[in-house]
């Protein structure tokens, strides 16, 4: 086999489109394993909403430290009302004064940026613990742009979905069906920040119900973070 034709065979593997939710997930990690910023800090105006109407509107201050460490502020930070998520952990303080201590449910500081600071084995595993099935995949049309969707063959299967931007190879909408309940959060307005991105808008749903909006304001990639801004034992100090 000739020099170029090896070439041309190897080119035409490397960017075929992925046909399987593994083979998107290989080429979201391949291309942004690496790369992707290791700090976001940004303040969202937070929208409640309750049947349809907003009920109360929010300023939240967030910082976050991948691949795990989530901070937010409901409101000014010098009030100690916030929650502190860790890598297994969430720590609810009200006054400064810690609250309760729960498990961790975020999956979106792992879908959003984590995943990428893990082998992509572990990525793989961690996404089927969160209920996403890996052997179910098909493509579809998202707001006018070709999107793959991880974890369904078909749109109106009841099953935990990822909608892939096929452009920026990022999330733009997940499905989350656990507990009896649908979760359905719509991530878009995407901007490039350091070697990745981030949306700057979002809407939530809870059973086709809209719950919450936000949308974020002076965001910052890669700005240096204390250690301890995370560490439950010292907030409030």
């Amino acid at each position: 086999m000739k020099l170029t034709t090896i070439f041309l065979f190897s080119a035409m593997i490397f960017f075929a489109p992925p046909n399987s939710s593994k083979e998107v997930l290989k080429k979201m990690h391949d291309k942004y394993a690496g790369k992707w910023y290791t700090t976001f800090t940004f303040n969202q105006t937070t929208e409640n909403y309750s049947n349809d109407s907003l009920i109360k509107t929010a300023t939240w201050f967030e910082a976050i430290k991948y691949p795990d460490n989530f901070r937010i502020d409901f409101g000014d930070p010098k009030n100690g009302n916030a929650v502190i998520f860790t890598k297994d952990s969430a720590y609810n303080f009200r006054n400064g004064k810690l609250g309760r201590v729960t498990t961790n449910t975020d999956d979106l500081t792992f879908l959003l940026g984590g995943m990428y600071f893990y082998p992509l084995d572990a990525v793989l595993s961690k996404l089927s613990q969160l209920g996403y099935k890996l052997d179910h995949f098909h493509k579809n049309k998202w707001k006018d742009n070709d999107v793959y969707v991880i974890g369904a063959n078909d749109a109106n299967e009841k099953l935990s979905q990822l909608w892939i931007d096929k452009e920026k190879m990022v999330v733009v909408r997940f499905i989350k069906y656990e507990n009896g309940h649908k979760e359905e959060g719509i991530l878009e307005n995407q901007k490039r920040f350091g070697g990745g991105w981030s949306e700057t808008g979002c809407t939530f749903y809870m059973d086709d119900k809209l719950f919450q909006k936000e949308i974020y304001h002076d965001c910052k990639a890669n700005v240096p973070i204390d250690p301890k801004f995370f560490d439950p034992k010292t907030l409030g100090r």
